[in-house]
Parts: C-alpha cells; sequence; structure tokens
C-alpha cells in the first residue's frame, strides 16, 4: 500500500490504535511521521546461511536487539517499531536521533563480539526520505488490551533498508566495550509447533509500479481468506507457549547482560532461569505474578501479523489453506498486483522483550523457526535481481 502524505504530522500520542488488523489497508488509520523523525533500520547479513547452520534464535536475538536497546535508552519514551525476524526498524523523534544513533552503533558491536554476526544498522531522517520521494506513516494495532504494534507504510522504511544495503546510511559498530543495555531481551519458550500442519511464512508487498487498488484488493482478499482458518491462523495455543529448559538458550541470553560473559554472572542468570521455570511449570503464584495470566498475555501479544511496508504473517494453517494462500499469491503476482516471500516449516520461534514481568506490557515476536522471514525474503530477493 502506499500513499501520499504531508510532513505536518498529527500529534503521536493522538493515533488511536485498532484491534481489526484488516484495517491495516484503511488509509485513515496512519498519520505522518515528522521531517526530523529519525529512522532506524538493522539486518544480519548472511542470516539465511546463519539460519541454516541452525543458529535460528541467534539471527532473531540479534534482530530484535535495536529495539530493546532503544526501549532500554529511553527509560519509558514510546516510539514505533517493527521487527522483521533478521532486522529491524524503528522511528524516533529528532531529539533523540544522536541517541538512536548510539544505540545502532552499540547493538552492531554486540552482534558482532557477542554472536559472531554482521549487523548492518544504519539512520537517516524522514525528510530525507521525503526528499528521495517516499512517504513515512504510521498507525497502531493493538493484537491486546496490553500491548500496540507499529504499522508502517509509504515506502520509506522499504527505501531506508535498500540504503542500508548500500551503506549509504551505515552506522559504523562502536568501539570495543560500548555494549547496549539489552535487559529484557530473551528467548526461554521452546518451539511452537504448528498444531494444524504447517507454519507458513509469508511476506507480500506492492509491485514494483503496480496498481495500488489492484494490491489493497489482492491483501484484503488474502486476509479474509485467513480468517476463515481456525483462531485466523495464529501460532501460539491461547494458554500460552511452552516454556523452555533453564539451560535452553542460556549462553544467548548472557550475552545480553553486562556481566554476562563472568562465571558469577552466568551462575546468577541460570539460578533466576531455574526459578523462572520452576514458577511457570508449577503454575504457583509468586506475589502478584500468576504465570497461567502470564502464558494467557503471551499469546495476546504476539505479533504473528504485522504491515511495515508489506504484510509479513507467520502462520499456523492447514496444508490445504498454506496451498490455497500460495495460489492466491501466485496469480495476484502473475496480474502484477503484488511480490511475495513464502516458507513452510514445522515450527515458529518467539522472542521477547519484558521490560517487568509483572507487568501485562510484554512483547512477543514471532519467526519462523527454520527459516521464517529470512527465507521467504530470499524469493523476494530473486525477483528483484531478476528484474533488475
Amino acid at each position: 500500500m502506499t500513499m501520499t502524505g504531508t510532513s505536518a504530522a498529527a500529534p503521536f500520542s493522538a493515533i488511536a490504535p485498532f484491534s481489526d488488523f484488516a484495517r491495516i489497508m484503511d488509509e485513515g488509520v496512519y498519520r505522518p511521521l515528522p521531517d526530523d523523525w529519525v529512522m532506524g533500520v538493522t539486518d544480519v547479513v548472511g542470516s539465511t546461511s546463519a539460519i541454516h547452520d541452525g543458529q535460528y534464535k541467534a539471527v532473531n536475538m540479534a534482530g530484535a536487539a535495536a529495539i530493546s536497546a532503544m526501549m532500554n535508552a529511553l527509560k519509558g519514551v514510546e516510539f514505533p517499531f517493527a521487527f522483521g525476524g533478521d532486522g529491524s526498524h524503528f522511528a524516533v523523534p529528532g531529539e533523540h536521533g544522536a541517541t538512536a544513533r548510539d544505540v545502532l552503533a552499540r547493538t552492531a558491536l554486540w552482534a558482532a563480539d557477542g554472536l559472531g554476526m554482521e549487523l548492518r544498522a544504519g539512520a537517516v531522517t524522514v525528510g530525507e526520505a521525503r526528499a528521495a520521494g517516499h512517504e513515512a506513516l504510521v498507525a497502531w494495532h493493538a493484537p491486546s488490551p496490553h500491548v500496540r504494534y507499529a504499522m508502517f507504510t509509504g515506502g520509506a522504511f522499504h527505501w531506508a533498508e535498500e540504503r542500508l544495503k548500500d551503506g549509504t546510511i551505515l552506522v559504523p559498530p562502536a568501539a570495543r566495550g560500548r555494549l547496549p543495555d539489552l535487559d529484557g531481551l530473551s528467548c526461554r519458550w521452546k518451539p511452537i509447533e504448528a498444531r494444524r500442519g504447517v507454519m507458513l511464512s509469508l511476506i507480500v508487498r506492492p509491485a514494483h509500479e503496480g496498481d495500488e487498488g489492484a494490491f489493497n484488493a489482492a491483501i484484503r482478499d488474502l486476509l479474509g481468506l485467513i480468517e476463515g482458518e481456525a483462531g485466523a491462523g495464529h501460532p501460539v495455543p491461547e494458554d500460552g507457549p511452552a516454556f523452555g529448559s533453564p539451560l535452553s538458550g542460556l549462553a544467548l541470553e548472557a550475552g545480553t547482560r553486562a556481566d554476562g560473559r563472568s562465571l558469577a554472572g552466568r551462575a546468577k542468570l541460570l539460578g533466576f532461569r531455574l526459578f523462572a521455570w520452576g514458577v511457570m511449570v508449577s503454575g504457583l503464584r509468586v506475589g502478584s505474578f500468576d504465570p497461567a495470566r502470564y502464558l494467557r498475555e503471551t499469546a495476546m501479544n504476539s505479533d504473528f501479523r504485522k504491515y511495515s511496508d508489506a504484510l509479513h504473517m507467520t502462520l499456523d494453517c492447514a496444508p490445504e489453506t498454506a496451498d490455497r494462500i500460495e495460489a492466491m499469491l501466485a496469480a495476484a503476482e502473475t496480474a502484477g498486483a503484488l511480490a511475495y516471500g513464502i516458507f513452510r516449516q514445522k515450527a515458529a520461534l518467539m522472542t521477547c522483550i519484558v521490560p517487568s514481568a509483572s507487568s501485562p506490557e510484554h512483547f512477543h515476536f514471532i519467526d519462523g523457526a527454520d527459516g521464517g522471514y529470512a527465507a521467504a525474503a530470499g524469493r523476494l530477493k530473486a525477483l528483484a535481481r531478476g528484474a533488475a
């Protein structure tokens, strides 16, 4: 979806959230971001190869890290963000632009130092995107009463991702030792097995110079088809996912903590994980913390579908539904309405940002466990190369 907006943005706090996901195609829910806002984008280099090597959890942690670091740096200031599996992006007011660039530099260093991965990070203003002919509009989708996720349209972030890859807006990694604050970033859940047969990762974007009306109609048809699936394809059970072993992902989470490299720091984290595992598995309340309620909130708060210059979805569906989705997308692509990437696997993976376990405002990012969005994006990249 593309729209034309102005740089005279409505007050950010005045953007009302919507709960009906189909409204992502409603132009009226979007508002333009101000020219001086800074857009941050990240991308894991070689993510497909890393996933094939079994590093899917690390790729997702790297992809979500800039969001977590930015939340901690701004200490309660709300800003729009989106997780894309092997990367993420966000926008912050111009007054926080220097902080955003510092966070991006630190996060790139952390990915290299702690994960052995190259994380490209870049920053550019909304005004620069507009000057290049691309709009930056944002809306809020509230999947639950507790959290809301940003939806972006207008093409600015897609343009920024391309500028990141060609090095135009690259933010170099910080000097050694200047690591980000990643408190709250974790991945403690077991892979979420498909209950209906297939875990389907989709990316659907407008065709280059395609017809906007045809794209919007195709997306509405697609969403209508998915709504007919049990649970609208939600990959997380209503009563929440299964908690993983205290040892699973321990090294990854330790790498997000300032004391995570020390023996004492790892022992402390392991002790906390053992306690958390015991609470979650037993279901016993601890003070105001109710494990059953937290699990339900986790399911409700999950971002299994989003729009950020392209539709991203991770769906648990029947094989027959997956076939129908793919046939529908193929027909719309042939008609020139869209371009798509699709990938089938058996499970999904959840990566979390939990500012406080006692608050219902915890964020859960969903990707396919065996390639997910990175694999789906591979088809889009191949199409782009073929069109070049």
